[in-house]
């Protein structure tokens, strides 16, 4: 005997509606995450880049040689990295941010370009023997990447970028000498020092800390 077929199969159990609203809440929040400003920018971190910057312009200046100016600046940029990398920690921890959010992501890898620029053009300017024309390259690059990470951070941080792209290209247009650092540490203390305090004071007021 043939064996015998239900005309209608049984409809598959319906999916619990709490698995819905998850997998809902969970494409809204990853949406959300992508399409977010990163605001863990630390404004308290800033301040202290640039204090840090205004300690090395001074030391810089009276340097011997060549070589021990660069030696002091390039610890600066080392200092400065982890000063900010730091701060950035932090606040992202307070504000129970995600360190690494799709906005922080976008952030960085915005940001990083110019700076791996910046320090190949150091050397090729070092072996031409053209270190006056440093500082200038310096804070146009750095003011580069500000302004590119800045387009997925808070509104304050790529016009600072504009401020260290406007202030390198300055640097580099009154260059008085290839030769000279007269003016290096002035240019660099001004930018890394004084735009640092300057915004990290305007982002720790008006972004939380």
């Amino acid at each position: 005997m043939a064996p015998v077929h239900p005309i209608r199969k049984t409809p598959p159990e319906p999916t619990p509606i709490h698995e819905h609203a998850i997998d809902n809440l969970r494409y809204i929040r990853e949406t959300m995450e992508r399409a977010g400003s990163f605001t863990a920018v630390p404004g308290w971190g800033g301040i202290a880049m640039g204090v840090t910057a205004l300690i090395a312009a001074a030391f810089a200046s009276h340097a011997t040689s060549r070589e021990s100016w660069l030696t002091i600046w390039l610890i600066e940029g080392a200092v400065a990295i982890a000063v900010g990398a730091g701060a950035l920690w932090r606040k992202a921890l307070s504000a129970g941010l995600p360190f690494w959010s799709a906005p922080a992501r976008k952030f960085l890898f915005s940001f990083l370009p110019p700076l791996i620029a910046g320090a190949i053009l150091t050397l090729a300017l070092w072996r031409a023997g053209t270190v006056a024309a440093i500082p200038g390259a310096w804070l146009m690059l750095y003011g580069a990447g500000v302004i590119t990470g800045g387009t997925f951070s808070v509104p304050a941080i790529p016009v600072m970028g504009a401020c260290f792209l406007l202030e390198g290209a300055a640097a580099s247009l009154m260059l008085p000498n290839a030769a000279s650092l007269v003016w290096a540490d002035v240019w660099l203390g001004a930018g890394f020092g004084g735009l640092h305090i300057l915004f990290g004071a305007i982002v720790a007021r008006r972004y939380g800390g």
